[in-house]
Formats: structure tokens, sequence, C-alpha cells
């Protein structure tokens, strides 16, 4: 890992959201001393970890796991439960949701949403779209603003001449590259990218993960990448967090999770990834599936002893429904919450080649 992370941009603690589900006791129910108490829903479950200047982190997990939740604390959209975010060592969890659009930290975070198409005002043209946080975050006279946009516009392989366009005039990659103008419009430190490839078609979608991976070298930004493409996770990221029913369940250097996944579930979602040797049929070197079957415990009022994973892990045993697993280390910045981890990874040699990267290239 580069020393360039050690110092981190994002430092978050102990991060809580939960949101309350069902009726709230009436004021007559209170006085009279029979509410009964708000059931609530852990989307966010104690969750710590760092961004490092210039680093991509990578976050995956099933739809559901509570990575939307994440981004919206992050971005300062939601209010924590608790736990506090740190930006370049400032304070900013404390900030309210409703006022920090007004706060200066509002430009240093900036996101890139799943669906351009969806995120951006039919009534704005192009250029409008990608002057509008100009606008707002940091005002410039109107000459400026016009070679701004445009610069912007050049910098992400959007024509000028389509800058004057609806967004229903352009098309899936345009509109990609428009919402990704707008997001570096203001200069941001740290760049959200939630499923940016998500409604693409395949061959726009390198062109527009190439374009990414040059910004983040150009503009010396940090992403935290949201992804359920392990793929692409693996070629973008230095890091990798896996997300389970709103914890952190295994983390650290994308090589070695990918090599020498120490979570079942981190073992079975990269099982999920097709091979040829298993599409050709070859059953003789096809990769060994990790399958995991039952339903996902509920996230309502969950037990707090009990693993989340618990029920639906092959390799669950008693142990694992009286005490909650937490991170520990079991290699150079790899960590896992499983009281029985899969392998030795501190042993494991990531010099050997890895057949899963061979199928990728």
């Amino acid at each position: 890992m580069k020393d360039l992370f050690n110092k981190p941009l994002l430092d978050a603690q102990a991060l809580y959201k939960h949101f309350a589900v069902g009726r709230k006791p009436s004021l007559l129910d209170r006085l009279r001393g029979t509410a009964k108490p708000v059931s609530m829903l852990h989307a966010v479950d104690d969750v710590t970890f760092t961004i490092g200047k210039g680093e991509t982190l990578g976050l995956v997990g099933e739809s559901g796991c509570g990575k939307s939740t994440l981004v919206r604390l992050l971005t300062r959209l939601l209010d924590l439960t608790d736990g506090s975010i740190h930006l370049d060592g400032e304070e900013i969890g404390h900030l309210p949701a409703k006022g920090f659009g007004r706060s200066p930290y509002r430009p240093r975070i900036q996101m890139v949403f799943q669906d351009a198409g969806d995120s951006l005002n039919p009534r704005f043209t192009a250029f409008t779209a990608i002057a509008d946080p100009i606008r707002r975050l940091k005002p410039i006279p109107r000459e400026a603003l016009k070679a701004r946009v445009e610069e912007l516009a050049g910098m992400c392989g959007l024509p000028v001449e389509l800058l004057g366009r609806f967004p229903h005039q352009l098309s899936g990659g345009q509109k990609a590259r428009v919402g990704i103008a707008r997001a570096i419009a203001v200069e941001p430190d740290l760049l959200i990218l939630d499923e940016p490839t998500a409604a693409l078609d395949v061959s726009v979608q390198v062109v527009i993960l190439q374009l990414l991976e040059d910004l983040k070298q150009r503009l010396g930004m940090s992403y935290l990448f949201v992804s359920h493409d392990l793929n692409v996770v693996r070629l973008l990221c230095d890091r990798v967090m896996v997300m389970y029913l709103g914890r952190i369940v295994e983390s650290g250097p994308a090589e070695r999770v990918f090599r020498y996944p120490a979570h079942p579930y981190t073992k079975a979602l990269l099982s999920a990834i097709p091979h040829f040797d298993s599409l050709s049929g070859d059953a003789g070197h096809a990769t060994p599936r990790l399958r995991i079957s039952g339903e996902p415990r509920s996230p309502i009022d969950p037990d707090p002893k009990v693993c989340r994973f618990y029920g639906r892990c092959p390799n669950g045993t008693e142990a694992c429904s009286q005490a909650m697993p937490l991170l520990q280390g079991v290699g150079p910045g790899h960590s896992v919450a499983c009281h029985f981890p899969l392998a030795d990874t501190a042993a494991a040699d990531i010099a050997k080649p890895d057949p899963l990267i061979e199928d990728v290239a």
C-alpha cells in the first residue's frame, strides 16, 4: 500500500443509523404509561473505516446491506444516530443534514449517482446542469463560468456542441459524462461513485471507467466506489469493504480480499463471479463455488449478541449465536468479523498467480 494512503482524508468512526419502524406512541399512550417501545431498523451498525488521500475504496454487498444509507450519511444527506465523521481532521458528522448544503464542506464531498438520466433535471440543459453547482457553491463571473463549463466538458469527453441539449436528447454515455462533469465542477476532495456505470452498455462502461481513473490521477481526488460488479471493484480499487446487514464483515487490500477471502459471505460473493471454465462446461477445472441458503436475519431490533450472518453461514456454530464477531486482523491491513476465518491469510503468498485475474484480463 502506498504511503500516500496513510493519512486519511475521511475518518468515519462507529457510525450508526437506525430508523423507527411502525406507529409511534401517541401522547395519550405516553401519559397513561402504556406506550410500547418503537422498533428500530438498524441500517448501519458500528461502521468504522478511513479513506486515504488519493485512494479508491470499494464498497460491496448485496441489496439491502446498508450501502446506500452509509453513502447518504457520508454525503450528509442523513443525520447520524451516533458516531463521527472527520474530513481532513475536521468533524462534520455533527453538522445537521438539513443545513449541510450551505456548509463550506459541501463542495469537498460530491457524488456521481447510479442513473445519470434520473439524476439530471429534465428542464436543465447539459450546460446548466454542470454550471448549477458552481453557481451555488463557488460563484464566479458569467464569462468565467462559461469557460469553466466548457473546460469541464472537455475533461469529461463531452463535445461542447452538446452543452445546449436537454437530457432526453443525450445518449446514456453522454448523460453519464454530464453527471461526472457536474460532480467535479467544484473540485471535490472525495467523490462518491454509486454504481456509476450500472445503466450503461458494456462498451460504454469501459470508457467511463477509464475516464474516472484518468480524472482521479489528474485531479488528485479520492473515490468511494459502490458497486455490485466485483470485477470492476478488483481492477479499480486499492482497498475493499464488504458489508452485510449494516455491518462491515471484511475489509482489506483488494488484491488480498479477492485472492484470499476470509469471511464466508465474501467467498460466496466471489463465487458468483462467472469463470470461463464454468461457462465452457469444463467441470474438471471449474472453480469451487460456495453457495449460501436460507433467509437473511431481520435488521429490525437484531440481537446484538448474534452474528448477522448466522443462519446462512455454512460454518456457523452455537458460538456464533452467543457472541457478535468483531473485526480482527488476519493479515497486513486485512480484517474480518468472523469467529472462524476461512483461511490463514497472514501466510498467504499474494505473489502467486491469480487465475480469476487472468480470466478478467
